[in-house]
């Protein structure tokens, strides 16, 4: 809090338009489904708000596991999950709302009336990986429907000293297959890119700075200074045994 210098309080980029697009279901996504009908047969069926999915999500956060690995459902291979009662479901390709439409189709078939069924999907979070020169690499599951690049950085303990931030690794998984596309994180362009929001599955690997290859300092400085100590005792060795 310094007096008043006459420099304006606040300074504005320009607005960066949201790039947020319909992510579309693939294999190896994890999706949660409640299902609820005026059936308690039903709902005993689909387990709806049974004790054992509470049960399951306590211990799967107690053991520091993935929460919707035992609750949630995991498209296999071929896109498809396999649900009580409806068999197999194929969701590979289909938005999340797609998703539901195409559940409240095949229960349809069982219950009777709009009114008497309540479907609701949703991802069981973003989970990706952060690799390299991390504070705490390692991989992550994020409660969230959206999660930009920067809070995935920030809950990875952000990227340590090392870190060449203007040449990220990020490998994306697509039906195809995966690929890799290398980011510029000093850039405020990236908030203009459809990298700046993760999906699911996601791998950010970060470079370490050229900077590691000049000795064994975390930077310049305290290599220089390492080197100075190893030739120090060199110079007092020598000086010593020619005595």
């Amino acid at each position: 809090m310094q007096p008043d210098s006459g420099k304006p309080v606040l300074s504005y980029s320009r607005v960066f338009p949201a790039v947020i697009e319909d992510y579309k279901l693939q294999f190896n996504d994890v999706v949660e489904i409640n299902i609820k009908t005026t059936d308690p047969l039903l709902n005993e069926m689909f387990d709806i708000g049974g004790s054992n999915r509470g049960f399951g999500m306590m211990g799967g956060v107690m053991a520091g596991g993935d929460i919707f690995y035992m609750t949630g459902y995991t498209l296999d291979n071929e896109g498809k999950i396999e649900l009580p009662v409806l068999g197999e479901i194929n969701l590979a390709g289909f938005t999340v709302e797609q998703a539901k439409v195409e559940i409240e189709k095949k229960m349809k078939g069982i219950v009777v009336g709009d009114e008497d069924l309540f479907v609701r999907i949703r991802l069981g979070g973003i989970r990706y990986s952060a690799l390299g020169e991390f504070n705490r690499p390692g991989k992550y599951t994020i409660l969230q429907n959206r999660l930009t690049i920067f809070e995935a950085i920030a809950n990875a303990g952000d990227m340590n000293v090392l870190a060449n931030r203007g040449n990220v690794l990020l490998i994306r998984q697509y039906p195809e297959g995966s690929k890799s596309f290398r980011i510029n994180l000093n850039s405020d362009k990236i908030m203009d890119t459809e990298f700046y929001y993760l999906r699911p599955n996601d791998m950010i690997y970060v470079e370490p700075m050229k900077v590691r290859e000049l000795g064994t300092g975390v930077n310049l400085l305290q290599t220089m200074q390492l080197l100075i100590s190893v030739i120090t005792v060199g110079v007092l060795i020598y000086t010593t045994s020619t005595r």
